[in-house]
């Protein structure tokens, strides 16, 4: 008791509120009726021991760190208090100092954590309603105040999940057209048969099925911005007459002679390389130049590791609120794992993952073994020596672009190669 006491007195007089219990019992108590951040518990406690309680806190109270005392060392005891949750093992006696600086070690441990969880209340980390804090994205957001009352055409490019839209909306909302609508085209879904159509509009009768004349998503845009989603997709006809929209900044709907005048922003984007596309005689030269005033080049997730942390804690508190889990919380490892990945699917990934463990999760924790296999460490035990190298390289390349969902772009990243050679070797190996 005597020990008790004055450790409650130091750290009273150091500045800490402190709750004296003499048992387990009493503790838990106390856990359940106040907000605590530290558990200083002796091993030896009658009826129920301090590996007991550090047992019981771990499976109840996450995040409460705990430094067990014990006037009798052993080493399994030690590896148990360490195993089952305790931050530090002190042995008696321990002076003052060793115990204040302990406490400052598990203190500092704790606000580290807490700034993690708080970061994304910070507005310093979101701009343009667009989250990011490093190096890649304060550029950007740089050049989104720069542009975001001028009037020239923009190129966005950049992986598939990196926010090309997100970049496109905050340049349409923060200029000086935001009054005026924001279209998004995703030039990928709408048929070739349909696309003239969708985009310029037709006439009533100009083909079969015309009943009635219809707007296209020009038109919609007018006075405002159109934002064009995968160009590359746009058939070398339908290239041919954006060309002529941009050049005369005018539109002819399906079945129709007269031009009609517009006055919108054109901001288009691309997952893929534009300038491979035009060497492929896949892409207009010319429609890329005149797209290309200005380029945004948006970086993969796997270049803003500083941003994982935010994003996680984003994506982590709106599926939990959205799902009525506000309890649930990542175990610490987890990020570590996700700083390390490469996100192959950047940003688009990474949301759809969190979104699915939240409405998997079973407890309040969700832990390393909660995600997906292909995130975890595993193990290879084949050994065939008799393998060429060509073999192990054809092997490995195609497990690259599994792992990438081939996305040849990040695939050659991880390689450590570019994508013309990866290019090569795909025609070389004959990979699909």
């Amino acid at each position: 008791m005597e020990t008790q006491e004055i450790l409650t007195r130091n750290l009273e007089y150091e500045g800490y509120r402190v709750h004296s219990v003499s048992s387990v019992e009493e503790a838990i108590i106390i856990l359940k009726n106040n907000s605590l951040d530290l558990i200083i518990t002796d091993f030896k406690m009658p009826k129920v021991t301090g590996l007991d309680l550090i047992k019981f806190v771990k499976d109840h109270y996450h995040n409460l760190e705990i430094i067990m005392i014990t006037g009798y060392p052993s080493i399994d005891s030690a590896k148990n208090a360490i195993k089952y949750g305790a931050y530090e093992y002190l042995l008696k006696p321990f002076t003052d100092h060793e115990l204040l600086e302990t406490i400052q070690k598990v203190v500092q441990k704790i606000k580290n954590r807490k700034n993690k969880q708080n970061n994304i209340n910070d507005n310093n980390f979101m701009q343009f309603g667009i989250i990011g804090k490093s190096k890649p994205m304060l550029k950007i957001f740089s050049i989104i105040e720069k542009l975001k009352n001028n009037f020239d055409t923009v190129l966005i490019t950049g992986e598939s999940g990196t926010g090309k839209e997100l970049i496109a909306r905050a340049l349409h909302y923060n200029g000086y057209r935001s009054n005026g609508p924001f279209v998004p085209v995703n030039c990928a879904a709408i048929p070739d048969s349909l696309f003239e159509s969708e985009l310029f509009g037709h006439v009533k009768g100009s083909f079969t099925g015309a009943d009635y004349s219809k707007l296209g998503f020009f038109q919609s845009a007018n006075n405002g911005t159109i934002f064009l989603d995968e160009i590359s997709e746009m058939s070398p006809l339908l290239q041919t007459k954006l060309l002529r929209v941009l050049q005369n900044k005018e539109i002819y709907m399906v079945g129709s002679a007269k031009p009609q005048k517009i006055d919108i922003q054109i901001i288009a984007s691309s997952n893929q390389d534009l300038n491979e596309l035009i060497q492929q005689n896949k892409f207009r030269n010319d429609l890329y130049y005149r797209l290309n005033v200005i380029n945004i080049t948006l970086p993969p997730l796997r270049e803003r590791t500083d941003d994982i942390i935010i994003l996680t804690n984003f994506f982590l508190n709106k599926y939990c609120n959205e799902y009525n889990k506000s309890d649930l919380v990542l175990e610490e490892d987890i990020i570590e794992i996700f700083q390390n990945y490469q996100w192959p699917g950047n940003i688009r990934e990474m949301e759809n993952l969190i979104k699915r463990i939240v409405i998997l999760a079973e407890g309040k924790t969700i832990k390393g073994v909660n995600l997906p296999d292909h995130m975890k460490y595993n193990l290879d035990f084949s050994n065939n020596y008799k393998q060429s190298l060509l073999d192990i390289e054809k092997k490995h390349i195609k497990k690259v672009l599994n792992h990438c969902h081939n996305n040849k772009t990040a695939a050659a990243k991880i390689l450590g190669i570019n994508r013309k050679t990866l290019r090569e070797k795909l025609i070389k190996f004959k990979i699909v």
